[in-house]
């Protein structure tokens, strides 16, 4: 099963934002169903070039429905966005675009097991052919490791008495279904959020510990700066606090450059200047994308532009 079809949140504005010269290079980090790099497609003249990347084999699929001889579609994580880009032979591009999370149709597949909206094997892998599925995991980790899971990557309230039913639970039977799973959380969680299903920030926090999402996001930002050229953009949308979080700070401590220790008397001239140029303000959905379509709800938009002079290029340093 494929899936529905994704509507990408964000679309016309993240694209707007990487203002596409007709003859550049781009890259669509988490190409999905392949909505932003279709945008990006209709901006590029002739020798134009989109790279997209995802690790998802069934996006992957997808994909191979879009024939244009611009597009070089990839199946890596976006953490290997530089590898990739080497192999390529393509050493600076024009501009990063990065949607960042679960896809609409990761989520409304039930056989990937990312929702609990429907009763499905318990998987959440992004790519289901590595990593441990979160059955696997929820048979051998701690009580005290999916309490910390759930409580640092869900910010759920609820974490220990949610791990204390789940260890209960599984000693009884194994937790192979998403809806054992949120039955069992459902039953721990003593208050619950107005419209919200109380195993929400649960499943959430799981997803992304498992497919290391924040490690992902954490490891890819430094590579999309050092691989774009002075005046190229990079836009990234994010879904959840914590992601917008890495982004914010990441984006600013960019644009901000190297500072000086405290009390330490060094002249400005001596500290590296900032690698990225903050462009506008985060961007979030209209009412009326959100009432099209719910899950806009969260999203975040935040653009930069690389600063500085044409050099070589310096994979995970400075340029």
């Amino acid at each position: 099963m494929m899936g529905s079809a994704h509507v990408p949140v964000l679309a016309q504005e993240a694209v707007d934002a990487l203002a596409i010269d007709p003859q550049g290079v781009y890259v669509d980090a988490t190409f999905g169903r392949g909505g932003h790099s279709r945008l990006i497609l209709a901006r590029l003249g002739p020798a134009g070039r989109l790279i997209a990347l995802d690790r998802d084999p069934d996006a992957i699929r997808a994909g191979t429905a879009l024939k244009d001889a611009r597009l070089v579609l990839v199946r890596r994580a976006f953490s290997q966005l530089g590898p990739v880009l080497d192999e390529l032979g393509v050493v600076r591009v024009n501009g990063i675009l990065l949607d960042i999370g679960v896809s609409s149709p990761q989520l409304d597949d039930a056989v990937r097991g990312f929702s609990f909206r429907f009763d499905a094997p318990l998987d959440m892998r992004m790519d289901p052919d590595s990593g441990m599925s979160a059955a696997d995991w929820l048979a051998t980790a701690t009580e005290e490791e999916i309490g910390e899971v759930i409580r640092t990557y869900g910010e759920e309230r609820f974490a220990k008495p949610i791990a204390r039913a789940i260890v209960a639970a599984r000693q009884k039977e194994a937790l192979r279904s998403t809806g054992q799973l949120a039955n069992v959380i459902a039953a721990a969680v003593r208050k619950r959020e107005p419209g919200q299903h109380p195993a929400t920030r649960s499943f959430q926090a799981i997803r992304i510990y498992l497919n290391r999402e924040l490690e992902e996001l954490s490891a890819v930002l430094p590579q999309c700066v050092a691989r774009l050229l002075p005046g190229g953009r990079l836009a990234v949308i994010s879904f959840h606090s914590l992601e917008d979080r890495i982004v914010k700070r990441f984006m600013r401590d960019e644009a901000r450059g190297e500072q000086a220790p405290a009390r330490l008397p060094i002249p400005a001239a001596m500290l590296k200047p900032g690698r990225l140029k903050l462009v506008g303000r985060a961007r979030h959905a209209s009412d009326a994308e959100v009432a099209i379509n719910p899950r806009a709800r969260s999203a975040v938009l935040r653009v930069a532009e690389r600063s500085g002079e044409a050099g070589a290029v310096d994979r995970g340093g400075r340029a």
